[in-house]
This record gives structure tokens, sequence and C-alpha cells, in this order.
């Protein structure tokens, strides 16, 4: 049984005042819901502030994005020991991040790899364009994601039966659109392509303990309908995480 995980990315939102206001009246609505991971993303900004408001909470806090190299002279660039200082989980690969900044699978692969080393949880996402989806490449474009995204990575289960990697399955299509996969259709390509591509790497019985999460559109409306599908294991939240009854009911709604 995948414990189910419930991430909230801010993305470029919110300043330091705006999120602990966001987050002091999110918490009271979150902390009583039990049997799920809960996460929120905020911006590099306000990740000191945010995390000194979940301390002695079972909320985690996890980073956007990072740099594979401990230090060094890259400007603009936040290294993995800075985050790993707040943080226990980190977001890899967005498509945002691949489409506006030039990521590719190789440079996902090397955060990946640091992220792990560093004792982060990363959150690696994947997902096929609209053009893509339409002439049929989701296959295709999603197992390569993965399989190079994820190559020469070792994990191991821990005593909880978990690892710590965790897929999040965003169709580009449908993120910020409103447009939402249907919960079969993720549930189809995370069960009869993620899946098999994580089998092929890391064998089948880590294939089927990693958490693969839908995310793209998911609302409180739409949420309990993608939990209800047997191969997808919670939610990366865009927009709604901002929002904090919203959240605070997809999160709900993936502990019933």
């Amino acid at each position: 049984m995948r414990k189910p995980v419930v991430a909230g990315n801010w993305k470029m939102y919110k300043t330091v005042a705006e999120a602990r206001h966001l987050v002091s009246e999110m918490v009271p609505g979150l902390q009583p819901i039990k049997g799920v991971e809960k996460v929120l993303c905020p911006p590099f900004t306000a990740l000191l502030a945010v995390s000194a408001l979940l301390e002695g909470t079972d909320i985690g806090i996890g980073a956007q994005n990072m740099y594979w190299e401990s230090s060094g002279a890259f400007t603009g660039e936040v290294s993995p020991l800075m985050v790993a200082e707040l943080c226990q989980y980190v977001i890899l690969g967005h498509s945002e991040r691949r489409v506006h900044f030039g990521e590719t699978d190789s440079t996902v692969n090397k955060k990946v790899l640091t992220a792990l080393g560093m004792g982060l949880k990363p959150i690696v996402c994947v997902g096929e364009t609209l053009d893509e989806n339409e002439t049929g490449m989701t296959k295709e474009v999603v197992s390569r994601q993965i399989i190079s995204g994820l190559a020469d990575i070792s994990l191991q289960v821990d005593d909880s039966k978990t690892v710590d990697l965790i897929i999040a399955y965003e169709p580009v299509w449908a993120i910020g659109t409103g447009r939402a996969a249907t919960s079969a259709g993720a549930n189809g390509v995370i069960a009869d392509v993620i899946r098999p591509a994580l089998g092929t790497l890391f064998g089948e019985r880590i294939a089927q303990i990693v958490r693969v999460l839908y995310g793209g559109s998911v609302k409180a409306d739409n949420a309990a309908d993608f939990f209800s599908q047997p191969d997808i294991d919670g939610a990366l939240v865009g927009g709604a995480s901002l929002k904090v009854s919203e959240f605070i009911q997809i999160t709900q709604s993936a502990a019933e």
C-alpha cells in the first residue's frame, strides 16, 4: 500500500509576507489530516520563513529546483547544500523548467543523482506536450524521460517500504490550462508507461513501490476522481495549492 503524497507547487507566487500568511491559514486545516505525506514548495525566498512555520508539524517543505554542483561560480543558482538545510524534498524537471530554461533529461539526471546523495527526496516531473500526445508519442516521450532522467540511480527500500524517489506525471497540455487529463487516461500512462520504465531500471518490486503523482489542473472537485485510480498516488498541485480551502480539500481527498 503506497502512502499518498500531496505536494503544493507555489511556482513564482507569494512574497515572504504573503507566504507566511498563507501557511498560517493552511496549517490548522492540514495538520489533522493523517495518512498523507503533505509537502509545501514555496519560492526560494520564502523557504526559510515557511520552514520556521512548519517546524513541529508533519508537513514537509520542498524547493522547486536546485543546481547539481555543491558550490562554485554559478551566479543565480542555488546549491543542493542550501536546499538540504531547509528542505526534505525538491521538485526537479518540471515542464516549465524544461520549456523556459532549457532543462534536459541529462541535466535532470544530474540533479536527481545529487539530490539523492544529499538525502533529499526528488519529485521528478515527466510528461508530454499536446502535439506529442495527439501524434501518439506519449509512451516514447515519457519512457525516455524516465529512462534517461533516472539513469545510473540506485534506490533502496527503507523500513517503511518506501523509496526516496517520487515521480509526478504532468502532461504539459494540462498544466495551468484548466484542462485536466481524464483520471483513467492518467492512470493508464502511469500503469502502462511509467511503471514499466521504472521496472526496466530498478526491477518490478521497486516499480510498484515508487509513488507516482498526477499533476495538471488538479482541483478540489476532480481530485477524488484521480485518487480513486489504483496507480495514482497523490498529486503535485499548482494553482489550487495557493488557495487554502482548495488545497486542504485535495489533501483530505487523498486521505480518504
